[in-house]
């Protein structure tokens, strides 16, 4: 699949979204696509989010292949899964990055210090480069305290939603900023839109460009490039 480039005025914002808790139901190590349950509205805030112009990547750690529990093959199958059924909604996401990474569980060679795994930035300011994103006008929207650490190290706005671990995060906040705590997945995008309507207009000078792809492509840290099958 061939991806298109287009120079816009200035760079897109982007929402960085967690998978597990987020758009899935959580599942202690998801490990087969029959497992796999999106959250209702999911494919509905994908939807918005691209039409409100904003670039919609998965950033999520899935330290399951480290631990040796599913290969990276495995976890490209989930992926698909996911892209294939947001797709017969209508919605599509933009990327899919992940760290398989674990500092001291599994073997090599993913076990292994990175800066990938969230809250280290890696993965958001890859996907920065790669696409052309704004990152002072752009979102990390999750249901844990590495979500909102991630936000807090990449200067964008973290956003907790209640579903998968959300409600435990938000009784014992974590020391990072929230900007707003939604129910779910969905909220978070119609605050998001409405938030992004009355951003000042000093945010986000920098500019870039704007990279859309065909279909939304997994980058795995540290094992190269792969775009899921449609």
């Amino acid at each position: 699949m061939s991806s298109r480039r287009r120079r816009a005025a200035r760079p897109t914002p982007a929402v960085f979204v967690d998978r597990d808790g987020t758009l899935n139901h959580e599942r202690h190590y998801l490990r087969r696509v029959a497992d796999l349950r999106l959250i209702a509205g999911t494919a509905g805030a994908v939807r918005r989010l691209d039409a409100a112009g904003f670039a919609v990547i998965v950033v999520t750690n899935q330290s399951g292949v480290a631990r040796g529990l599913l290969s990276i093959r495995v976890l490209a199958r989930i992926h698909d899964a996911i892209v294939r059924r947001l797709g017969r909604a209508g919605a599509r996401l933009t990327a899919i990055y992940v760290c398989p990474h674990h500092p001291t569980a599994g073997t090599p060679p993913f076990r292994r210090p990175c800066r990938c795994r969230k809250p280290r930035p890696g993965l958001v300011e890859r996907a920065a480069r790669e696409f052309g994103l704004d990152l002072a006008r752009s979102y990390c929207v999750g249901d844990g305290a590495v979500d909102l650490g991630l936000a807090a190290a990449t200067g964008t706005r973290g956003v907790l939603v209640r579903t998968g671990h959300g409600r435990a995060t938000e009784a014992r906040p974590p020391d990072a900023p929230i900007a707003h705590v939604a129910a779910n997945f969905r909220a978070a995008a119609e605050w998001i839109i409405e938030d992004a309507r009355r951003a000042p207009p000093w945010r986000g000078r920098a500019r870039g460009r704007r990279r859309r792809a065909s279909a939304a492509e997994m980058r795995t840290s540290g094992e190269g490039r792969r775009r899921p099958r449609r």
